[in-house]
């Protein structure tokens, strides 16, 4: 019986009926019309420039600028190279991002946390904060830091002394010039070396403690001797520090060396943690009362004196709160071990090489300050303004990152008797960071990229100084405009790939 071919292949279609071939017909006429419309772009462009006898290219950049600038972080003058204007914008754009960034999220992760504070006060007032700063525009807010608060301070001469040298006035902010020798740059690669020695120790420890329940043998002998050696340290600071409240303890130089050898022996017993929490009232009291009577030298003695007494008894009674619960000093991770390491490996090297660090203290003459390193108020209001605005964005993402984590992560870690800083910081934050990394990175783009608004307040940064006064004088529209564009593209690109990178390390890897 004959079989009927049922498989025969199916009738072919006309090729511009065909998927494929379409679709890649259509990709190429939407290039062909981009490409069109940018060499249109060009010759227009190249046809109005030839109208007005401008001509193109970037030798400008090698011809004197003629103008000064009022902060450079560089040697510039009347004399400079245009491309020397553009390295000081950079640069300045630069320090405003990166120190705006910091600390707009250490003050964004603090809001972020206190929203979410069990005490009302706290959690009332990020929120007022947050609510109130985000809804307000950030040209207004750089205005308001700029003219109502840095140009309303007082003239030079009555400039507002702070401790530690450091003067405010309307010229802005004048403090201490570090003037370190040679020798110093070996004490700060000790530094940079002991604080990721440091950082290793920590995260090997933690992980043979996830995996064994302990933490490794050497780590504990270790911290328990470096726990001798920072509580001597610090103890011996304690009460040196004290002398200069307590007359009594000032003119013997051989208590303060008893008074810290009994702290540390304390230490080694169950009645430490009073030894901790005396130290850290002696320390905050003096603390307080330095800073309080250089910012309110109108008020007595006796009354800076109470006032700093009061607050170091009240943070002396939080430590003492704290090392006496049950599940700390269980759960806490011995930190003597790596604190020593970062304290004492620098200052062996500062030692060693006989390294000098000195500060040229500011000087009021006449009409200014001599000496110091002033920053103008111009660059203060932006990286305030910059700061407070971006970190409301950042408590939210922070806020936001906490809430996305299952409630039943906190309960387990609550069962392990984590208290609640523990619980935050080893269990909520890690898992919260993935849903925080990426409109952290946003936050960190617009922060660069809001850096610009400084020309409004006159802050020589990039767009001030290049788009605006080498563009007037050369008139290289597009080459500045290009060269500026290319900058915070770069910028940001380099951000995201910063931050890509730093979000797949800590993601949650799925198994």
């Amino acid at each position: 019986m004959a079989v009927q071919d049922n498989l025969a292949a199916p009738p072919r279609t006309a090729f511009y009926n065909d998927p494929v071939i379409r679709g890649i017909l259509y990709q190429v006429l939407v290039a062909a019309a981009v490409i069109v419309f940018f060499v249109w772009i060009i010759m227009n462009t190249a046809a109005n420039l030839a109208a007005q006898n401008k001509s193109t290219g970037f030798d400008f950049l090698f011809q004197t600028s003629g103008f000064g600038i009022s902060f450079s972080l560089i040697p510039f003058d009347r004399s400079s190279y245009y491309w020397e204007a553009f390295l000081v914008g950079l640069l300045n754009t630069l320090l405003v991002a990166a120190i705006g960034i910091v600390f707009a999220t250490m003050l964004g992760f603090v809001l972020g946390v206190a929203r979410l504070s069990s005490n009302w006060l706290i959690a009332r007032f990020a929120t007022v904060y947050i609510e109130i700063i985000r809804n307000v525009p950030l040209l207004l807010q750089l205005f308001f830091w700029y003219f109502a608060v840095l140009k309303a301070m007082p003239a030079v001469r009555e400039s507002f002394e702070l401790p530690l040298g450091v003067f405010v006035n309307q010229r802005g902010i004048v403090v201490p010039r570090p003037m370190p020798d040679a020798e110093i740059t070996w004490v700060v690669v000790a530094a940079v070396l002991s604080i990721i020695a440091a950082i290793a120790l920590v995260r090997w420890s933690v992980g043979v403690r996830a995996q064994t329940g302990h933490y490794p043998p050497f780590v504990k002998l270790g911290s328990r001797i470096a726990a001798l050696v920072v509580t001597f340290l610090f103890g011996y600071l304690a009460f040196s520090l004290l002398g200069s409240v307590v007359p009594a303890l000032g003119t013997n130089s051989l208590l303060p060396l008893v008074g810290a050898a009994a702290l540390a022996a304390l230490s080694l017993t169950t009645m430490g943690v009073y030894g901790r929490a005396f130290i850290g009232f002696a320390i905050a009291w003096a603390i307080g009362r330095f800073a309080l009577g250089g910012m309110f030298g109108f008020m007595s003695e006796l009354a800076i004196a109470a006032v700093s007494g009061l607050l170091a008894l009240a943070y002396g009674w939080t430590l003492l709160g704290a090392d006496r619960r049950p599940a700390a000093r269980d759960s806490k991770f011995p930190l003597a071990l790596p604190v020593l390491l970062i304290i004492a490996v620098p200052a062996l090297i500062y030692w060693v090489t006989g390294a000098s660090l000195a500060f040229e203290m500011p000087l009021l003459e006449r009409f200014n300050f001599r000496g110091g390193l002033q920053l103008v108020p111009e660059m203060v209001a932006l990286v305030m303004g910059l700061t407070i605005y971006t970190a409301a964005f950042i408590a939210e993402n922070v806020r936001s990152g906490i809430q996305a984590v299952n409630k039943g992560q906190t309960e387990a870690a609550a069962s392990l008797g984590l208290r609640e800083g523990d619980r935050l910081r080893l269990v909520v934050i890690p898992q919260a960071m993935r849903v925080i990394i990426p409109p952290l990175t946003s936050q960190y783009l617009n922060l660069t990229k809001n850096s610009s608004l400084g020309a409004a307040i006159g802050y020589p940064e990039l767009v001030n100084v290049f788009m605006g006064t080498t563009l007037n004088q050369t008139g290289k529209a597009i080459e500045v405009i290009a060269i500026t564009m290319a900058v915070y593209l770069t910028l940001s690109l380099s951000t995201s790939a910063f931050m890509n990178w730093y979000n797949a390390r800590v993601a949650l890897v799925e198994r």
